[in-house]
């Protein structure tokens, strides 16, 4: 990732959290409890929104993203470290989570089956796995502009691709998936899955 994407992330972000994101990341955080893993934290935007949770075990790759986190760890009323470790290299034992949740990251996540079986190998048996993502739309027209834009997209954002069915992802890597909620016509989806791979 360029040091320019974290500088700017949040700020592209902005209008969107406050329309419906932040509402959104409420509920899924809202169903967190125990020890919980954050994939993917990025700038910490759901640190401070953890209420339930005794702890929470965030892992971040980007130095640049990590440091621009710190304020709002320091916000946090639950107590939050940092790792700096990809998704796809967890360094946990197995069966050390109660809970895992994913917002916004699958979409550069360089190779998404294999964060989800490190994100199963990590979490208990019947634990939580929460995602929200954004995906590839059903509508042929959109599907594919999404397509058509994304190799430009993937150089803009430092990788992160507008046309993956993380959803099917999800449901091939094993989890049961036991909710799906769509936002913006199905662009985005809440999906709640537990994990049954034990």
């Amino acid at each position: 990732m360029s040091s320019f994407f974290p500088s700017v992330y949040d700020l592209a972000m902005q209008p969107l959290e406050k329309r419906s994101f932040r509402q959104i990341r409420n509920r899924i955080l809202s169903k967190t409890a125990g020890r919980v893993l954050e994939v993917g934290a990025g700038t910490g935007i759901n640190f401070p929104l953890y209420k339930n949770a005794a702890v929470v075990d965030a892992i971040e790759p980007n130095q640049a993203m990590i440091d621009k986190s710190q304020s709002r760890k320091n916000e946090a009323v639950v107590p939050i470290h940092i790792h700096q470790q990809s998704a796809e290299n967890l360094e946990f034992p197995d069966n050390t989570f109660d809970c895992a949740v994913a917002t916004l990251v699958f979409c550069t996540i360089p190779n998404p089956p294999k964060a989800l079986e490190e994100i199963k190998r990590v979490c208990k048996p019947q634990a939580k796995i929460l995602f929200f993502e954004h995906v590839k739309m059903k509508q042929p027209a959109l599907a594919f502009a999404q397509e058509t834009l994304n190799p430009i997209w993937k150089r803009i954002c430092d990788g992160c691709h507008l046309d993956r069915d993380t959803l099917q992802t999800i449901r091939e890597s094993g989890m049961k998936v036991t909710n799906v909620t769509a936002y913006y016509k199905g662009l985005f989806l809440v999906v709640e899955s537990e994990n049954i791979n034990k």
